[in-house]
């Protein structure tokens, strides 16, 4: 085999230590190098000046956990730094130890065979965690949500079952009125109802009258709405910095929210998951693939196995099946509702959706290639009215009449007489 990186480095990476093995081809035959390291920084920095000092500028290591963020952001600047999934470099069970793996790794980097993750710049990674720690609060919300409801049916009280929204100004009234009195005044209840909910005020009272709440259960309930107040502060402070966040990212958040069922939340997480700068993959199936919406290759003797698609995109994929949800319900903009409906038909809702998500994706790829906004080349198939299509048509054909007729091919008193 043909090797790729005549001087490279393969790192296995620990929580308190790393391994490096320098391989060095000395014609056919390879040499190796040996060194542990710890992983604090000062041990960090001598590890880079070692490599430095052998002249290895390439380095592969095992995405293991968080422990190759600090080797990597000490490394970065100066050595190339390929990321490995931990599947591609995988040793046999059995005959494995921290030495081993990392001249195994080496190997395999230096013939080309470890395929690198995408590790975006520095502003982007930033970014990122802010958009991730958003994701978990919001996660973190609708559970919490969810208890102060259930907190609710366990004593009885069905209301739930009436009003639509728990937390709502009419519903927010009446379970503060439960928490704060011990006596049940189902007037006064009833004076607690707004807008059209007045009209259900007897399902509202029955659906509590007998309800039964001890001290202990609506101090628990107080505790849960404290926390989900915090919580809704937490999401409002971090909205605040994502903003001065991505300032410089504000043309590209703008013409991502020109495609139907993105907003601008939508736009700063998929920014601070695939970054604007798309030299990083080498086409739109690639980035499909990385983003986990691709089907998988698993055949054997001619038989075709499972080809689900894959697990990654554990971030970014959400946020773009939640897109294709707001797009095939958008009446403004039909252009993916037509496509999931013909979808939907042969493929079900499930994979429906995810194809939508995929062409969503590979959108947003030409889109940063070219600068241009969401105009794919069949939008005036599916979103121009009939009589428009009818007019562009004879439009088309008139043009073409003209230029027949300049070139002398035909004559204008045939087409009249015609």
């Amino acid at each position: 085999m043909k090797v790729v990186y005549p001087i490279c480095c393969g790192v296995d990476v620990h929580m308190t230590f790393l391994v490096a093995t320098i391989i060095t081809s000395q014609g056919i035959t390879p040499h190796y190098s040996k060194k542990r390291f710890s992983t604090f920084n000062n041990s960090i920095l001598q590890f880079k000046q070692w490599l430095m000092d052998h002249n290895c500028f390439d380095v592969c290591m095992e995405s293991t956990g968080k422990y190759w963020v600090p080797a990597f952001n000490l490394l970065e600047d100066v050595i190339h730094v390929t990321l490995a999934n931990p599947k591609w470099v995988k040793a046999v069970k059995g005959n494995k130890d921290d030495v081993k793996d990392s001249r195994w790794i080496g190997d395999l980097f230096r013939l080309g065979l470890v395929p690198g993750s995408y590790i975006p710049a520095k502003p982007i990674r930033i970014l990122r965690e802010y958009t991730r720690y958003r994701s978990k609060l919001v996660s973190c919300k609708s559970s919490e949500k969810n208890r102060f409801q259930n907190a609710f049916t366990v004593c009885n009280v069905a209301l739930d079952a009436v009003v639509s929204d728990m937390f709502g100004k009419s519903a927010s009234s009446i379970t503060d009125y439960l928490i704060s009195f011990d006596s049940f005044n189902p007037e006064y209840c009833s004076s607690l109802l707004q807008k059209s909910l007045k009209k259900k005020a007897a399902a509202v009272v029955e659906s509590i009258e007998g309800y039964q709440m001890t001290q202990e259960q609506k101090e628990r309930i107080i505790l849960v709405r404290s926390h989900l107040e915090f919580i809704r502060q937490s999401i409002e402070q971090l909205d605040k910095k994502l903003d001065k966040l991505v300032v410089p990212y504000e043309s590209a958040i703008t013409l991502l929210c020109t495609i139907p069922g993105v907003d601008r939340s939508s736009a700063i997480t998929i920014i601070s998951e695939i970054g604007t700068d798309m030299t990083q993959f080498a086409s739109s199936k690639r980035l499909c693939r990385w983003a986990g919406l691709t089907p998988g290759n698993n055949e054997s003797a001619g038989k075709k196995k499972s080809v689900r698609i894959t697990r990654a995109g554990v971030y970014l994929k959400p946020a773009l099946v939640q897109v294709a949800h707001a797009a095939v319900k958008s009446n403004e903009s039909p252009y993916y509702k037509v496509k999931y409906e013909r979808i939907c038909k042969r493929r079900g809702k499930k994979r429906a959706i995810i194809a939508i998500a995929r062409m969503i994706l590979t959108a947003i790829y030409n889109m940063f290639i070219t600068g241009e906004e969401f105009n794919p080349s069949d939008l005036y198939k599916i979103d121009t009215p009939q009589e428009m299509r009818d007019k562009q048509k004879e439009r088309a054909v008139n043009q073409a009449i003209k230029l027949l007729v300049s070139q002398g091919l035909i004559k204008a008193s045939d087409i009249s007489v015609a």
